[in-house]
């Protein structure tokens, strides 16, 4: 069974639609127990960072999201749960991330022609291989939606990059834990695949 975590916040019902699609055992949760019994969790995410990150907190699941992980089994954070896992972002700047992997979230810059937010399909550059990305083309096109970016510390960790103005960290993966900018659930086919991917990583 996934967990898809349930902490006040974030884009839970269209991840759990998509998992319910490919016909994947999962179930919209916040009870410690069911979490940590899962085969593996996603965070999702959608708003403002200190926003999601003060009902992690508030809501308890900061320490079983972080329990989860010293468990070994598969993580997946997306969008803002990405961003989650890093140490804070200018967004919110007196609040502090997870702190999971190194880095700041930064804002994008402002450039000529374009929108801020970084919002619509864009393709991804595969930079190392990975798991999530079985059977996922080089320059596949993703959907995103958010105004600020990853650009890590920890180059080691990122899979795929894109580009809005600036170099962007679309997706990292270290160990038992993934992560990505963009939205699978919303990305079509494509995305599709990264879900069923994460499944199977999560069902051996």
């Amino acid at each position: 069974m996934i967990a898809i975590i349930d902490y006040g916040a974030g884009n839970i019902q269209s991840v759990y639609k998509a998992l319910k699609y490919l016909d994947i055992d999962c179930a919209i949760t916040n009870d410690k127990n069911e979490i940590l019994n899962a085969d593996g969790a996603i965070l999702p995410g959608q708003g403002e960072f200190s926003d999601c990150m003060n009902s992690i907190t508030k809501s308890g699941i900061k320490e079983t999201v972080m329990e989860f992980i010293n468990t070994g089994k598969p993580f997946l954070g997306i969008c803002v749960g990405l961003q989650l896992l890093f140490e804070g972002s200018e967004e919110s700047p007196d609040t502090k991330g997870l702190g999971i992997f190194k880095g700041i979230i930064k804002r994008i810059p402002n450039g000529e022609g374009l929108k801020i937010p970084h919002m619509g399909w864009n393709s991804i550059d595969i930079v190392k291989n990975d798991k999530l990305f079985n059977g996922v083309d080089n320059g596949s096109y993703f959907y995103f939606v958010h105004s600020y970016y990853l650009d890590t510390e920890e180059k080691d960790i990122v899979s795929t990059q894109t580009e809005y103005g600036v170099k962007i960290d679309a997706s990292v993966s270290r160990d038992n834990i993934y992560a990505t900018q963009f939205h699978p659930e919303k990305s079509g086919e494509v995305g599709l695949e990264i879900l069923k991917n994460f499944n199977k990583i999560a069902s051996k």
